[in-house]
Parts: C-alpha cells; sequence; structure tokens
C-alpha cells in the first residue's frame, strides 16, 4: 500500500478482529474443552499481527508524519477488544488527511 494510513487501518482491524477470536474462541476452547492447542496457534498469529501493526504504526509516524500521540492513541485502542472499530472512524478521517497532503 502506498497510504501508510491504509495500512495502519488495515492492520488494527485484522489483529482487533484477531484479538477478538483469541478471546471470544480460542480462550474459552481452552478452559472448556481441553484444547490449549487453540491459544497456541490464534495466540501466536495474534502476536505476529500485533508485531506488524507496531511496525505499522512507526511507518505512519515516518512517512504520514503522526504525532506520537495519535500512535499512541491506535496502539492503546489494541489492548481493549472493540475499541478499534470504534477508532476506525477517527482512521479514515486520518486517511483522507494524508491523501490530501499528498
Amino acid at each position: 500500500m502506498k497510504n501508510p494510513v491504509s495500512f495502519v487501518r488495515v492492520a488494527s482491524l485484522v489483529e482487533a478482529v484477531s484479538y477478538l477470536v483469541l478471546l471470544g474462541v480460542a480462550m474459552p476452547l481452552k478452559y472448556y474443552a481441553g484444547m490449549p492447542m487453540a491459544v497456541r496457534i490464534v495466540g501466536s498469529l495474534h502476536g505476529l499481527l500485533f508485531v506488524i501493526l507496531c511496525v505499522a504504526l512507526l511507518g505512519a509516524m515516518v512517512k504520514a508524519k503522526w504525532s506520537v500521540g495519535r500512535a499512541a492513541a491506535v496502539f492503546v485502542a489494541s489492548f481493549i477488544p472493540l475499541v478499534p472499530f470504534w477508532l476506525d472512524r477517527r482512521m479514515r478521517g486520518w486517511e483522507a488527511e494524508y491523501g490530501a497532503g499528498k
């Protein structure tokens, strides 16, 4: 993607979905069905997606000249289930803002 903000948006949403799958599917499978491998697999995937999100945030800070506060808001939102979906509306505005500046 040429637009680093678009990449952050996509990475944030995919990471948020993986977090919900980890909490809502893999954890119950581990504790109620005795399937710890579900957490290992989904947790590993979620961890990889979180690292990709962090790299995307660094890229947005450099290429789109995001402030530390804006990047921190996206970073902190990734720790709270469902908040990245709420923040996506604001990120669409930031995406348009970056596109208009180019």
